[in-house]
This record gives C-alpha cells, structure tokens and sequence, in this order.
C-alpha cells in the first residue's frame, strides 16, 4: 500500500510491465525468443522484411520499451 506517508514508490507498474516482457515479449519461446529472431534480422541489415514483420517486431518489442520506461520512472522515484 502507497499512502502519503510512506516514502517507497510503488512497483505495481514496474511488476507488470516485466510480466509483460517475460511473457509476450519473449513469445513464443522455443526454438528461440521471437524478439531476438527479429532484431538479429534488422541487424543484419533488414532484407526481405515485409510489413508484417516490422509490425510483430513491434508486437514483440512494445513490452520491452514498456519496462526500460518503468525501469526509468521507478528509479527516478527512488532516488
């Protein structure tokens, strides 16, 4: 419980944006995470990426930049 009175940040967001990471930003899990499939094809230069791809990417990537935001928010609460 956040009240007024105590001094910690609440870690109800941080909590759920890792949830979302580790579950459907890793998704699907085998042979390898989704996500690392994807941006090992972007750096490796992109070709033959359709529509589609970039669209999963960002599927896949949205939770990612959702918990390095909490990560940053959490941290500046802290300290």
């Amino acid at each position: 419980m956040n009240t007024k009175t105590d001094a910690r940040p609440s870690t109800k967001g941080l909590r759920f944006a890792a949830m979302l990471a580790l579950t459907l930003g890793l998704a699907p899990f085998v042979p390898e995470p989704h996500i690392l499939g994807k941006l090992r094809w972007v750096m490796g230069g992109a070709v033959g990426m359709q529509p589609m791809d970039w669209f999963d990417l960002a599927l896949h990537g949205t939770p990612w930049v959702l918990l390095v935001i909490q990560v940053i928010l959490y941290l500046k609460k802290r300290f």
